[in-house]
């Protein structure tokens, strides 16, 4: 017998033989037409594969996380199928589940273009309809090899497979090597949607061939699948590089350089209002703000150890007799040159810097994405040099601008990440002892503030763990915008020390913070939470004062000069256009307020007032809507 327990402590005793599928129907029905997979004793296996001696059972289905993600899986392997089938003599190579779909890489007997994507969509729904058995198979070694003798990707992922660990999944005449799990057979996928082609290499190597990269979607049900449609059009709606040229916010140019963004005027008041934003936050909580340049010796990006490990992000060097120069990648080196160039005792820590510096990135061409990804940023970084015994509520400190500053730009929905490091991994400082104790207090200084996270292994900081936070903006994307990182190896490579109160000298803890991280990056954020339509005080401009003939033109200006004293970014559209013409243009660009004015407001000193995403139009006093809107500006809502 095997004796399976379920998630409610309930003990099943099963007949020899039985399967995963019979603990389903066992359980029930419902249950059993739901199931996609099961999980025993913690690892996911398929519906078809023994019990063995049991153990603890639990039955999966499509709309949980895991069996979503194997329903993907399995929708990928319809698609390489139906791509076979349609394409023959087509080569697969990988073809994994990611997030909100899958997508297979595959070296086309042809050429697939996305014109061909409902074509392929119809062969694999012809393959759901044939309700084809999905089979698990162990092989050989040699038996893998002689299935994929005329695919060269696939012979290279079997060569560097163990001979016993070696399975195949068979759903009619396709079969794929894949470790599984899937789900029982081709009638139990969801609903799927083909999205574009893409071009991939092998591996992800430039010296290697060139793939098409097929991607999809899919999603337990039809109404689910429509609903992530509908949000990717209305993210597409949203991307900042189209409003950003709409709104005459940036613009980029082969004359600058790939990755290198240039600001328009509203775009750099947009930029100004951001950075003035979180300078007078983080000036109201005891950061001092330094100014470092832009060029750094590499010498002391060795002595840090970002060289070692941070290289292949820094642009080449340039020469000066021999001292070789890097465009500053990151300001933590600096700042501590900064620290080094004054002596210090425990009464002046901490001892917080902030600098909003413009940095070098050597992105990858193909890896550029507007302003999410641009080789010219602007940080809004501080370092805070501190003792241990400070770290805490220093660590409090950073929370509370962070908390402060997502809350004004409308993020309330966030989660923290702890990223550690992977200590497998090469590409972290070696020194256990003080990423141990980094580690101890990053996690004591969260526990402490009533903060849940998750531990992510492998994305710590070369030199020390970080606390990430994931903002959802929103459409429910998730971005990665605030950190707050433990640094205990740094302060030592770069001879930082402070004289403690026993009279000797001590290394200082550094807390590297940033709010909104990139200018830039958090600029795109902005604007696609947003949709360009920002709050009136990060609004490049404010108001519009639209006359309704020329002969108003005076009063409209007086209008202008009135609000500009109250410092409000007023503009008066003297364009030949038609008054209903200003005000659509005006509209499109999204401005919080139009003020048109005629005959009548400017006898009576009033405005005639629209209020962006209002129908209703208000006649008020002009020093009334003054006073308004200096009060919405100041209460940054």
């Amino acid at each position: 017998m095997a004796s399976v327990k379920l998630p409610d402590g309930t003990q099943l005793e099963m007949e020899p033989g039985a399967r995963a599928r019979d603990v389903a129907e066992k359980i029930g029905k419902r249950l059993a037409r739901d199931a996609v997979v099961a999980k025993l004793d913690g690892r996911l296996i398929d519906l078809d594969a023994p019990l063995n001696g049991g153990g603890d059972f639990e039955v999966i289905t499509k709309d949980s996380p895991e069996g979503l993600e194997v329903m993907r899986h399995s929708t990928a392997h319809a698609m390489a199928q139906a791509i076979l089938e349609l394409y023959p003599g087509s080569k697969l190579t990988l073809g994994p589940p990611i997030e909100n779909g899958f997508f297979y890489d595959i070296d086309v007997a042809g050429r697939i273009t996305d014109d061909d994507l409902p074509r392929i969509e119809e062969r694999m729904r012809e393959i759901v309809a044939r309700d084809l058995p999905i089979e698990r198979e162990e092989v050989s070694k040699a038996e893998a090899e002689a299935l994929y003798q005329d695919n060269p990707y696939k012979t290279e992922i079997v060569e560097a497979l163990e001979d016993g660990d070696i399975t195949v999944y068979k759903q009619g005449d396709f079969f794929d090597l894949c470790r599984g799990p899937h789900v029982p057979s081709t009638g139990r996928l969801g609903a799927f949607k083909l999205q574009n082609i893409a071009g991939a290499y092998w591996r992800g190597d430039e010296k290697n061939p060139m793939l098409t990269r097929v991607y999809g979607t899919a999603w337990p049900t039809e109404k689910e699948l429509k609903a992530y449609l509908r949000r990717l059009e209305e993210a597409r709606s949203r991307d900042h590089r189209k409003i950003g040229k709409d709104l005459e916010l940036f613009t980029f140019s082969p004359d600058t350089g790939a990755g290198i963004p240039l600001f328009l005027p509203k775009g750099e008041m947009l930029r100004h209002l951001m950075e003035g934003y979180v300078r007078e936050v983080q000036t109201r909580f005891g950061y001092e703000h330094v100014w470092t340049g832009h060029l750094v010796n590499e010498a002391l990006y060795a002595k840090s150890g970002h060289l070692e490990h941070y290289r292949d992000s820094m642009f080449p060097p340039m020469v000066d007799g021999d001292t070789r120069y890097r465009l500053k990648p990151m300001n933590c080196p600096s700042h501590m040159t900064l620290y080094n160039s004054q002596s210090h005792s425990y009464r002046d820590l901490p001892l917080r810097y902030a600098e909003f510096a413009t940095l070098y990135r050597y992105e990858k061409s193909g890896e550029l994405n507007g302003l999410t990804r641009v080789r010219s940023l602007t940080q809004d970084d501080a370092h805070v040099f501190c003792t241990e015994e400070q770290i805490q509520e220093e660590f409090a400190r950073a929370l509370e601008i962070v908390r402060e500053v997502l809350d004004t730009y409308g993020f309330a929905e966030y989660r923290v990440q702890l990223s550690l490091r992977d200590q497998d991994s090469a590409k972290y400082v070696a020194d256990d002892a003080k990423w141990s104790r980094a580690e101890k207090e990053l996690r004591e200084a969260l526990d402490t503030a009533g903060i849940a996270y998750d531990e992510e292994a492998g994305e710590a900081a070369f030199y020390g763990p970080k606390a990430d936070f994931m903002a959802q903006d929103v459409l429910g994307r998730e971005w990665q915008l605030s950190t707050i990182q433990v640094d205990f190896i740094q302060p030592a490579r770069l001879g930082c020390e402070y004289i403690g109160e026993d009279g000797k000298a001590h290394t200082p803890v550094l807390l590297h913070r940033a709010v909104t991280g990139s200018t830039e990056r958090f600029m795109a954020v902005l604007i696609e939470h947003y949709a360009g339509a920002f709050p009136v005080w990060l609004s490049p401009v404010q108001v519009v004062v639209i006359p309704v003939a020329d002969r108003h033109l005076d009063y409209a200006r007086g209008v202008q000069e009135k609000l500009g004293a109250r410092e409000l970014r007023v503009e008066v559209d003297d364009s030949q256009n038609s008054m209903q013409k200003k005000i659509r243009e005006n509209a499109r660009q999204k401005v919080p307020y139009l003020l048109i004015v005629g005959d009548r407001e400017a006898e009576e000193g009033t405005v005639n007032v629209r209020r962006r995403g209002e129908k209703q139009q208000e006649e008020t006093a002009l020093e009334d809507f003054a006073e308004r809107v200096t009060q919405e500006v100041r209460s940054r809502r």
